[in-house]
């Protein structure tokens, strides 16, 4: 199996086989057993760990349901700036999926932005088991500057990010294609960036058997 996920697939086979091992992670059963609000409060670093991280209100919390077919696994909220801690959920014994704190939220008191954020960017920074941050963007607006800031910190401190557009189903073909041009280039332009950009949809579904595939290819042996 090519140790790159899908953009290394040689054929149909090897394609075939990257999805079908996403499909077998994922079906094993996802818990959440930690959450952190201070560094100090992280679990022992230990199985790999792949964290979601976009703008508040991207799509994070429901993407990971979708990921993992659980409807309420990861807590889902309509007010943008809700969640403020790192949520961390064990995938099957062999992977840790990390929800994180949205950034970006102008309306957040500047006090609690300090305090979640600043918990967010130290985590990307100092984490030894963190193979890989899903950056999340909504596929139906532009690139915001906090999503550029994200992009180059996370190239500075050498982690590396997969670009995943969110809410395809509320796009227009015409725009969905130029935002996927888009973010192709962004990852290019940064040394940290995969050059795979994924396309999603929590509703539909759309794009979640390739994100699973990239996954997958992170986790540990079974």
């Amino acid at each position: 199996m090519p140790p790159g996920g899908l953009a290394e697939a040689a054929d149909a086979a090897e394609r075939a086989a990257l999805l079908e091992a996403g499909r077998l992670l994922f079906a094993r059963p996802c818990r959440f057993f930690h959450a952190a609000q201070r560094l100090d409060q992280l679990p022992p670093p230990g199985l790999p760990e792949v964290a979601f991280c976009g703008r508040s209100n991207v799509g994070k919390s429901s993407l990971v349901n979708a990921l993992t077919g659980q409807r309420a696994l990861a807590r889902v909220s309509h007010t943008p700036g809700r969640t403020r801690q790192l949520n961390f959920f064990d995938l099957g014994g062999r992977l840790v999926l990390v929800d994180m704190p949205g950034y970006g939220y102008a309306q957040a008191p500047k006090s609690v932005k300090a305090d979640w954020q600043g918990l967010m960017f130290d985590y990307l920074r100092g984490r030894p088991t963190l193979r890989r941050v899903m950056l999340l963007m909504d596929a139906r607006i532009e690139t915001k500057p906090a999503d550029r800031t994200a992009m180059q910190l996370l190239t500075d401190a050498a982690v590396p990010f997969q670009i995943v557009l969110t809410k395809a189903d509320g796009a227009k073909p015409f725009w969905l294609r130029q935002r996927r041009e888009e973010a192709e280039r962004l990852a290019r332009a940064h040394t940290a960036g995969h050059p795979l950009v994924l396309v999603s949809s929590a509703e539909t579904g759309e794009g979640i058997p390739d994100i699973r595939a990239e996954i997958a290819a992170l986790a540990a042996p079974a």
